[in-house]
């Protein structure tokens, strides 16, 4: 059954919030969103053309050619024909709401499943809300849970329809507080079901209500008590790009320019047909079909096909002309303008930095390539995600997936190679480094994982995006959750940056307010060493050591949500890896600071 509601959600939130699979509460009913094959059909959809995203998606998810597609638009604007996205009725089990059968000290409310309300959706003319908890396992798969088995133990002979509640003792809402009883006098604590390892909610079920009731698949993993409305019910998987020209040929340039007519050819036949338009064939004539074919194909692959993402926008990043106050854009998707030194560098204050690049348009597109449960699966620091990571997929069959592009401005900073290889050989940066390892060592070993330490620049640049994005965020009209980063480590090539930037799903972008703080980018960056000198935390913020953590933040230095933690829809890495003792001198860690060892 499918609900149907007057609820809205941006476009925007079924890629990072609410895509298939997430459960959200509408305004009558609990529902989780539908996969795909319920989405309205592709030729109601706006395809958004993006090659290098494509390609990306098909080596991480085995989908030939797939395509990206655009959530549909507001309801009011569907028109007669299409449908919206259709969400499922879940959970499938109530609770009365009014309390009986307990005594006074207790509060007892009747759990019910959807098949005994009347028409009405109400419970013996009672209303009812949808339970809280249900089951669920890593790999995405979620279920009910049965709660009259839960309430006794194996073997019991209580008959299945003897009446189930849930029982409330006290006011805290606390796991604790909370015992499901039978009326037949048996009872087990909530909490039994949320301790590690538990067994007492059974082996998953498989079930995968977002794509339909047959969508079971075998699964033997343990199932574990999940809060539907927590933040770890759900965690996308959302690949990013920015949308970058292409640096390479003179042919590809005329490629670039003429790509909404060439993005459809296939072969021959199909350059052939396109060429009918006269100015197709004026620009095409210094090259041979071959030549061009080779380069559609090459822009369809992204440029390069083993190269990472962020590998190939550094490439472009780094290559823009210099320019200020001296040309107009002209390409809606991407404009940028390296300042010249003169404009911003003032002092010796900031020599660790090589180059500052205004972006005064940016197109960045994200999709959704399936999610997780529990446990967040974060890409690698080059933006992609290893193919062999389980995740729920969003469609029984995907061939497509859904998108969103944001059109936006940024500025990017370059810091000196040579400077970052010097502050790597000091020995205070390596102790500390040794530091951040053994937390790392450490988290990988508490969740099973084998996933690489992303290294100590990475670490650097990360903290440093950190603070450079609070200081911006004071002048730039932007608030910090609305300002995003983008962090570019090539260990090989000995070239470091960070890509600070606002984006909007409106065709117009943003303002310039950002863009316009590059050229005050040095007081932005004394302004934030001064403030992550000392944290309101300290000295326990920065004698904090993630090997020797009691409380678990194995992943962090000296920060804390006092310095360098910021909003996780701005950060990259949901803010993990952070360490401002690398950045600046901090209580007790004095001879690690990248800022204060350029020589």
């Amino acid at each position: 059954m499918t609900t149907r509601s007057s609820g809205q959600i941006r476009s925007s939130q079924l890629i990072t919030t609410y895509g298939p699979g997430a459960m959200i509460d509408l305004p009558r009913y609990s529902a989780i969103v539908g996969g795909l094959e319920q989405w309205p059909a592709r030729r109601d959809l706006q395809e958004i053309v993006e090659p290098r995203l494509s390609r990306v998606l098909q080596v991480m998810t085995g989908v030939v050619d797939p395509k990206l597609y655009a959530p549909p638009p507001d309801t009011a604007e569907l028109g007669a024909h299409m449908k919206g996205i259709t969400a499922w009725r879940f959970p499938e089990w109530y609770v009365v709401q009014d309390g009986s059968g307990g005594s006074p000290r207790d509060r007892a409310r009747r759990l019910v499943n959807r098949r005994a309300l009347d028409n009405r959706g109400r419970f013996e003319g009672r209303q009812v809300v949808a339970t809280r908890f249900v089951r669920a396992c890593v790999r995405g798969h979620v279920d009910d849970i049965n709660w009259h088995r839960y309430a006794h133990d194996p073997g019991d002979d209580c008959p299945k329809n003897v009446p189930v509640y849930l029982v409330e003792r006290g006011t805290s809402g606390d796991l604790l507080d909370l015992v499901v009883r039978c009326e037949c006098g048996k009872s087990r604590s909530l909490y039994e079901a949320a301790m590690p390892g538990s067994p007492v909610l059974g082996t998953c079920s498989g079930q995968r209500p977002w794509l339909g009731s047959n969508a079971r698949e075998d699964c033997s993993k343990n199932a574990r008590l999940l809060i539907r409305t927590a933040s770890n019910s759900y965690f996308p998987q959302a690949v990013s790009v920015l949308s970058l020209p292409n640096r390479g040929s003179a042919i590809g340039t005329v490629v670039d320019e003429l790509w909404s007519d060439l993005f459809i050819v296939e072969d021959a036949a199909g350059l052939n047909f396109i060429k009918r338009k006269p100015e197709v064939t004026e620009a095409l004539a210094p090259f041979t079909d071959d030549e061009v074919l080779a380069a559609i194909k090459e822009k369809k692959q992204g440029g390069a096909l083993e190269r990472p993402v962020k590998q190939v926008e550094l490439d472009a990043l780094l290559a823009v002309e210099e320019g200020f106050h001296d040309d107009v854009p002209i390409d809606r998707d991407f404009h940028a303008r390296r300042l010249p030194d003169r404009i911003w560098r003032r002092t010796s204050r900031t020599d660790g930095i090589a180059g500052v690049t205004q972006l005064h348009r940016m197109r960045a597109v994200i999709a959704l390539a399936g999610f997780t449960r529990f446990e967040a699966v974060m890409p690698d620091i080059d933006g992609e995600y290893d193919n062999t990571v389980e995740r729920a997929e969003i469609a029984v069959d995907p061939q497509w997936f859904p998108a969103v592009e944001n059109h936006g401005e940024g500025i990017f900073v370059q810091l000196d190679a040579h400077a970052v290889e010097t502050w790597l050989g000091l020995d205070g940066v390596q102790q500390r480094l040794r530091g951040l390892i053994a937390g790392h060592t450490r988290w990988n070993a508490g969740r099973r994982l084998n996933r690489n330490f992303p290294g100590g620049p990475y670490v650097l640049l990360h903290t440093f995006s950190h603070l450079l994005l609070q200081s911006l965020a004071m002048s730039s009209g932007y608030p910090a959750s609305s300002i995003a980063e983008r962090i570019y480590v090539d260990d090989a090539g000995k070239r470091y940056g960070i890509l600070l930037y606002t984006a909007s799903a409106d065709s117009e972008g943003t303002l310039g307010g950002l863009v316009q703080q590059a050229r005050f980018i040095e007081d932005h960056v004394v302004d934030a060493l001064r403030m992550s000198g000392l944290c309101s935390n300290d000295p326990v913020c920065s004698h904090h050591v993630p090997g020797e953590s009691m409380e678990g933040r194995l992943l962090h230095g000296a920060a804390c949500h006092g310095c360098a933690l910021i909003s996780e829809t701005s950060c990259e890495m949901r803010n993990d890896y952070l360490d401002r003792a690398l950045i600046v001198p901090v209580l007790g860690h004095a001879g690690a600071a990248f800022f204060a060892a350029i020589p």
